[in-house]
């Protein structure tokens, strides 16, 4: 390849780490704050799809984006709370309520959802950060999400929260010890149901910026498994905000490998490398989760059988 070529490639990986990343850093910090309370919501492919639908609708309906990208974040927050609920009431399990509400997420965007795959929706705008190269393959590359700043702060805010302020040493308490949170006089499920919500409203901003930025249109396959990609990025990133971060670039430059590789013209081994991602997942839950031991980082009820 020539050396424009290589430099395509680097910034189409590079833009594709911030752009394709976006959704993988909000349903990671999303659940994330999750499972810090001591619940994991295996229910956020769920929670993405419905967010990414109700996206797609309310900027269709309103005209408007950013309305669009609020619809998702409630819809998201919805579907997170009713598996809170769920969660809180006696002999319920985790894991399974969290199955029960993918596919109950998922089944409601595919049937609300069949009239809006052929309308076009406004669309968040992109901050251009290839205007210094001469390239059209470098500027389209190096368009970003405009939700990726508000990532970004969500991120830094949640770390910032856990260490310095009362309601996330709280959340951090329950998440450690609910016999410790009660024996304070807290509500432990009332934490959890809190947590779980704005976690879903967090991940939801994700499933807007699938349809409203990149790819930028709704159908039944928008997610790709993002939601469930996620439980393995917070596994990697060790319950830390900030190296969620890190994780969604690295996830998101690993999907972007395939559609860089095509936009310089080499297309063999296209749809190899975009089984990456799933790969990766693959390999990070076999090194991080061995039996008999508990992952660093990892909030103590977590390692309890609900």
């Amino acid at each position: 390849m020539t050396p424009d070529m290589w430099i395509s490639l680097a910034a189409g990986i590079g833009g594709g780490a911030l752009r394709v990343g976006v959704p993988f850093l909000f349903v990671s910090l999303g659940e994330c704050l999750t499972e810090k309370s001591g619940r994991i919501n295996l229910g956020l492919e769920g929670v993405l799809v419905l967010a990414a639908m109700a996206s797609f609708g309310g900027a269709y309906l309103t005209g408007n984006a950013w309305l669009g990208v609020l619809a998702g974040a409630v819809a998201g927050g919805l579907l997170a709370a009713l598996h809170g609920l769920l969660c809180s009431l006696p002999r319920v399990n985790d894991v399974a309520t969290g199955i029960a509400l993918m596919l109950l997420g998922t089944g409601l965007a595919f049937y609300l959802g069949k009239p809006l795959m052929q309308p076009q929706a406004p669309q968040i705008p992109a901050i251009e950060l290839g205007n210094w190269s001469d390239s059209p393959a470098v500027r389209a590359a190096l368009q970003i999400n405009a939700l990726l700043p508000v990532g970004l702060l969500i991120a830094v805010a949640l770390w910032w929260a856990f260490g310095r302020t009362r309601y996330g040493l709280l959340v951090r308490l329950t998440g450690d010890s609910s016999h410790a949170a009660r024996a304070l006089g807290y509500s432990v499920g009332g934490i959890r149901l809190i947590a779980t919500s704005v976690g879903g409203m967090i991940a939801g901003l994700g499933g807007a910026s699938l349809t409203l930025f990149y790819p930028g249109s709704w159908n039944e396959g928008i997610s790709s498994g993002q939601g469930l990609i996620a439980v393995a990025l917070v596994i990697f990133a060790r319950w830390s905000p900030l190296r969620c971060i890190g994780a969604a670039a690295l996830f998101g430059g690993a999907g972007a490998i395939g559609p860089a590789l095509q936009s310089v013209g080499v297309s063999w081994g296209y749809h190899l490398f975009n089984t990456v991602p799933y790969v990766l997942t693959l390999l990070i839950l076999v090194l991080t989760c061995k039996p008999g031991a508990v992952a660093v980082g990892s909030p103590g009820e977590l390692s309890n059988t609900r």
